[in-house]
C-alpha cells in the first residue's frame, strides 16, 4: 500500500507576488504521514511569521508511487 507524505515549505519572498524566495530563508518541515499533522505545523509556523507580509508557507503533498507490476 502506497502512503502519501506531506511537507510544509516556504520562507521569505522578495515581494508579495511570492514568486522568488530570498536565499537562506527557505524552511522545510516534514515529512508528515497525515495532512492534519502538516496543517498543525503550517498553522504554528505561519502564526510565528504573521507580522511579516512577505513570508509564506504552503502544504505540499508528495504522492507515493504505485508499485511496479
Amino acid at each position: 500500500m502506497a502512503i502519501n507524505r506531506f511537507w510544509v515549505l516556504g520562507g521569505e519572498y522578495t515581494s508579495t507576488r511570492f514568486d522568488e524566495l530570498i536565499a537562506g530563508t527557505e524552511r522545510l518541515f516534514g515529512p508528515f504521514g497525515a495532512r492534519q499533522e502538516a496543517e498543525r505545523t503550517w498553522r504554528e509556523v505561519s502564526e510565528r511569521h504573521r507580522p511579516q507580509c512577505t513570508v509564506r508557507f504552503s502544504i505540499v503533498e508528495e504522492r507515493a508511487l504505485a508499485p511496479a507490476r
